[in-house]
């Protein structure tokens, strides 16, 4: 047998779907990709941590410091529109430097950021610790973390580690917002800070010592696939990002997409994730009832979310989208009057809907960049999810002026309704991409 033959052997008893005999043994082997997952997977949720916390920071900081609404709420719109406009560029980064030191330095950073804000004196140093530090971290770890991970690991279930990523969110938020709604109560904001910034330090040591940039650092080939050399630091990517975004900014259906996608960033993290803890907590429900009720809409955002990848399967994305903002409008027009000191069923009712109807929009949205940009749709959706962000950063603030000036939040969840409104008909109007017809095809004489 020659050497080529044997590397060839040892290449296929790597591939997962290998059929190798048993030799008498039962030892169960976990192909390191999953490893890889599970690391990926916890620091997901180590990064949901901070995003768990400014919406419960509001009212403390507030009573505290005197400092407005908006200035508060303008260093959470600085994180979250740095989140969105770092996102489309930490694919590049990840592919010139390695998953591994890129995701290990954003974790140094946004606990960097966490832990500087205990001694903070001033609202310019919440800007720069919670909005620059933890925006910048945050974003490095966004979607094109998991979506780096899992195209570089896995060929075989893709589809199941990207939604098992997904909610990887989710079930931070789920365990982080209690937690730190109750340190908040019970102890005070620095020691909730301290927590989440303890949260992403704990997760470096993982990363460190088990993540790894491709599977030929560890000599195997991705999970389902065949064996590839590990290519060379890739170097222009964040020139071929801007020139994608330069690009597709030419077309229409570029700006229906980001255009819709901002309003949808404006009535989730924006609006919900930020506002909806101290608009509550401004009607007599304690911070911990309200936390909790934002972290069950983390539950039904899993189901509806598949769900919804289900449907954009099977019917046109421009109408599901239309439907999911309408539907979404509609339910913020009606939340001022479900809000009480205690929960009842009207609100429990309005969270099971708002959960599932929260990032159902994105197996659509991502559908119709696909039709619409073809190679070229990760990364004009990555600047779509950076609208995203930036429709989110402009209500995370205007949500706390408007709160200043009207005393109270019902003007926000009017406006951000007839938003909603607005989408709905933009998705409607999005041109649709006729197929080539196949080779061959009878046709007229021209």
């Amino acid at each position: 047998m020659t050497q080529t033959t044997d590397s060839a052997a040892v290449r296929d008893e790597d591939r997962p779907d290998a059929r190798t005999p048993s030799r008498g043994r039962s030892r169960l082997r976990i192909h390191r990709a999953w490893i890889v997952a599970v690391v990926t997977f916890v620091t997901i949720i180590g990064g949901a941590a901070f995003n768990s916390l400014p919406g419960l920071l509001i009212d403390p900081l507030h009573t505290e410091f005197g400092w407005s609404r908006g200035e508060i709420g303008l260093a959470v719109s600085i994180d979250m529109a740095l989140y969105g406009l770092t996102a489309p560029f930490a694919a590049a980064l990840m592919d010139r430097f390695g998953i591994r030191r890129v995701v290990v330095v954003a974790l140094s950073t946004v606990a960097a950021g966490a832990f500087a804000s205990v001694w903070m004196t001033a609202s310019w140093q919440l800007m720069i610790y919670w909005g620059l530090l933890v925006g910048l971290g945050t974003g490095s770890m966004a979607l094109a973390f998991s979506a780096t991970v899992t195209n570089r690991w896995f060929v075989a279930r893709r589809g199941l580690v990207t939604g098992i990523l997904t909610a990887a969110g989710a079930s931070g938020q789920l365990i982080f917002l209690p937690l730190c709604a109750w340190i908040v109560d019970e102890h005070g904001w620095r020691p909730a800070s301290v927590t989440v910034a303890l949260a992403a330090l704990v997760v470096v040591p993982f990363v460190w010592l088990l993540m790894r940039d491709h599977p030929a650092d560890a000599g195997l080939a991705p999970y389902g696939g065949a064996y590839v050399e590990k290519p060379a630091p890739t170097r222009g990517a964040a020139a071929r990002t801007v020139r994608v975004l330069v690009d597709a900014a030419r077309t229409g259906p570029f700006w229906l997409l980001a255009g819709t996608f901002a309003i949808c960033g404006a009535s989730t993290n924006g609006l919900i994730r930020t506002h909806f803890v101290p608009s509550a907590h401004d009607h007599g429900m304690p911070i911990t009832a309200a936390a909790s009720l934002l972290a069950v809409i983390g539950v039904f955002d899993i189901i509806g979310t598949v769900f919804s990848g289900w449907l954009t399967d099977r019917f046109d994305a421009r109408r599901l989208l239309a439907v999911y903002y309408a539907l979404r409008g509609v339910s913020l027009l009606f939340l001022p009057m479900l809000m009480a000191p205690a929960v009842h069923p009207p609100m429990v009712f309005f969270i099971v809907f708002y959960g599932l109807d929260w990032v159902a929009t994105v197996p659509p949205t991502l559908a119709l960049c696909r039709e619409q940009y073809g190679e070229d749709s990760a990364i004009v959706f990555g600047w779509v999810l950076a609208s995203h962000q930036v429709g989110a950063a402009l209500v995370a603030f205007l949500g706390g002026v408007a709160r200043d000036v009207f005393g109270s939040y019902d003007m926000v969840w009017y406006t951000s309704g007839a938003l909603c409104a607005t989408a709905a008909l933009m998705a409607l109007v999005i041109r649709r991409v006729r197929e080539p017809e196949p080779s061959g095809a009878a046709g007229g004489v021209g």
